[in-house]
């Protein structure tokens, strides 16, 4: 009877790599990890709250922690736990959203400015109008001007967000288009939107998803600051920035409040952040050497 040596299983090879990477990029794993499990309990924020976040219970006013209420209660009697798990499910939409769109609209604009000279400085003027007004005041304006909700909270973080993403993409895309390839491209007769879009913007990849890690990171703060200011998200909707703001007045006596969702808000922001760094280690050709 004829046996054949049966091909060792490609499960090994690919495991080494895996922790070869692993090895090489701990922050962006760990940053990964930590953004999985706060994205994890923002979709079951249903399942795993004890208690609707918006109960009211004024016999249990301020209590501490314990079994019944893992974080406490907040002045109305509200579980702080429930409104915590709730409120990851804004902050992490926000910031998703407003990566997104910033980058996007950034992409769009950038590309502009940098390919057509003609409407490259109109474009860049309106940029450097909306960089000279710090960006939370500008929020700040644009949440007085227009009707609060989550949608003008997402509005108000994107304005300030996309000039600093249009500069990114304008000064990539001017090195960009002095390369060669660019010029052969040109001189063949490929038209502008072809070269637009298979020449240049893959080339804007790598820099583009570090930039949006950390538009990611601003919006979450932003919106907590919002909140805390009382001119984001609308107070009867849970948010780590609304929890906080409710909570400042009785630091004192139930720092609780404020604790459990500031604790949530620093490791969001510090994973978004580690997640940035990890990337820009692995995408950049010149750190990876190094690595």
């Amino acid at each position: 009877m004829n046996t054949t040596t049966l091909p060792l299983p490609a499960a090994r090879p690919r495991l080494r790599r895996a922790f070869r990477s692993v090895r090489r990029h701990p922050m962006l794993y760990a940053g990964g990890a930590i953004l999985l499990v706060l994205a994890a309990i923002a979709l079951a924020a249903p399942w795993l709250a004890t208690v609707d976040p918006q109960e009211i219970n004024p016999m249990a006013r301020m209590k501490p922690p314990s079994a019944e209420h893992l974080f406490g209660t907040d002045a109305l009697g509200r579980d702080v736990y429930s409104r915590t798990v709730w409120g990851a499910r804004i902050s992490l939409l926000v910031g998703i959203v407003v990566a997104v769109i910033s980058t996007v609209a950034g992409v769009v604009l950038g590309m502009m400015a940098g390919y057509f000279r003609r409407i490259d400085a109109v474009i860049m003027r309106i940029m450097d109008g909306l960089m000279a007004i710090p960006g939370v005041l500008l929020a700040i304006a644009l949440m007085a001007t227009l009707k609060g909700g989550l949608g003008t909270v997402i509005i108000a973080i994107v304005v300030p967000e996309v000039p600093r993403v249009v500069r990114l993409v304008r000064a990539l895309v001017l090195t960009i288009r002095e390369q060669p390839y660019i010029e052969a491209a040109v001189s063949v007769g490929t038209r502008v939107p072809s070269i637009l879009m298979r020449h240049i913007l893959p080339n804007l990849f790598a820099p583009l998803m570090v930039q949006a890690t950390f538009i990611a990171a601003s919006a979450i703060l932003t919106e907590a600051v919002l909140s805390f200011l009382g001119v984001g998200i609308p107070p009867h909707i849970p948010s780590w920035g609304n929890i906080m703001a409710e909570g400042r007045n009785f630091v004192a006596v139930a720092f609780h409040i404020i604790l459990y969702p500031g604790l949530f808000l620093g490791v969001a922001v510090l994973a978004v952040n580690l997640v940035g760094d990890g990337l820009r280690d692995m995408l950049d050709p010149r750190l990876a050497k190094k690595l």
